[in-house]
């Protein structure tokens, strides 16, 4: 269900508001696959291809709230936590492997829609990862996959430390807009907690 729109930010239209959460003009074409409460992108989906280069990330996570708190996640060591559990966590690497060869083949769907010759094809799974590894790259692309609707255990995992995205106020436009409060990813709370809890499974 797609939640109403801010007024302040109503007559603005998506490109537009990626544009100002992003800080800079989107290259390509965007369909927004997931808004947040007051109906701004999260997640958008992005062609495969973007003036003329491969563009192996199919999902952008675009909501300033949300990239925050995974960037916390990151530099706290998210992806190395996720990396050396790997090493023993067997049914964690086999869905992984599945979620990286969907989100493939979902945007070699989308590469056939395109209405030109590709001679310069993306690859990889999630974060244009290599086919023969089933490893952890970002966590904004998995988080973004998981978002948009994606079986990614990744993003799945650490949506807990990252929603509820329950901005008062709009990220762009006229408002004065605050970051919520978030025991774990917020500004007071502590990411090294939830990176242990990712490492341990």
């Amino acid at each position: 269900m797609t939640e109403p729109r801010d007024e302040r930010v109503a007559a603005s239209s998506d490109a537009e508001v990626v544009s100002a959460q992003l800080g800079r003009p989107i290259r390509g074409a965007i369909e927004v696959a997931r808004r947040c409460p007051l109906g701004l992108p999260v997640v958008v989906a992005v062609p495969p291809i973007v003036d003329g280069t491969p563009f192996p990330t199919r999902y952008w996570l675009t909501c300033p709230l949300a990239r925050r708190r995974v960037a916390r996640l990151e530099g706290a060591g998210g992806v190395r936590a996720f990396d050396a559990r790997l090493a023993h966590d067997d049914a964690l690497g086999a869905e992984l492997a599945q979620a990286h060869a969907r989100y493939a083949a979902e945007r070699e769907v989308a590469l056939e829609t395109l209405d030109a010759d590709v001679a310069r094809r993306p690859e990889g799974g999630v974060a244009g990862i290599g086919e023969r590894s089933s490893g952890v790259k970002c966590l904004h692309a998995h988080f973004a996959d998981h978002a948009a609707g994606g079986e990614n255990p990744v993003g799945r995992e650490i949506s807990a430390f990252v929603e509820p995205l329950d901005c008062e106020a709009a990220c762009v436009g006229d408002a004065a807009w605050r970051e919520p409060p978030h025991a774990v990813s917020g500004p007071e709370g502590d990411p090294a907690e939830a990176v242990a809890r990712i490492r341990g499974g």
